[in-house]
Formats: structure tokens, C-alpha cells, sequence
């Protein structure tokens, strides 16, 4: 039993040391980019996956329009 339990603490002690050596336990929250809620976006023209031109004014809706960019897992 003092065995396994040397061997436990000696594997851990390994592993912990294993580690990046820049880890930090405090997680920083990024800045935040893009435009602010409720800014204008810019004009732009894009291209969407049937080919067909498709612009902020042919995206329009009555209520505006909401842009979202997701990426997907397996890109």
C-alpha cells in the first residue's frame, strides 16, 4: 500500500511539473472587438455560398438586419 501510494504522489508530482511553464490560474477577459451594439455596419458586398452578390441593403429586413459569423467545429 505504501508503494502505490509513493508512486501516486511521485506520478503527480511528475505531471505537475510536466505543464506549460507560463500557466496562469487567472483567465483574462478579451477586449472586445467589432462595432458597439447598435452602431451602423459599414457597406459591404459579399458572395454567399450559391454565388449570388448579396450586400448589407439586399439583407435588410423591415426590423434591420443581425450579421452572424459562426464558425463551425470542424473547419
Amino acid at each position: 500500500m505504501k508503494l502505490a501510494a509513493t508512486v501516486l504522489f511521485l506520478f503527480s508530482f511528475i505531471a505537475k511539473g510536466i505543464g506549460p511553464a507560463n500557466a496562469s490560474t487567472e483567465h483574462s477577459v478579451p477586449t472586445s472587438i467589432g462595432l458597439p451594439v447598435g452602431e451602423k455596419a459599414p457597406p459591404f458586398a459579399l458572395r454567399d455560398q450559391f454565388d449570388r452578390p448579396e450586400s448589407n441593403e439586399t439583407l435588410r429586413g423591415v426590423n434591420g438586419t443581425i450579421l452572424l459569423f459562426f464558425r463551425s467545429a470542424d473547419w
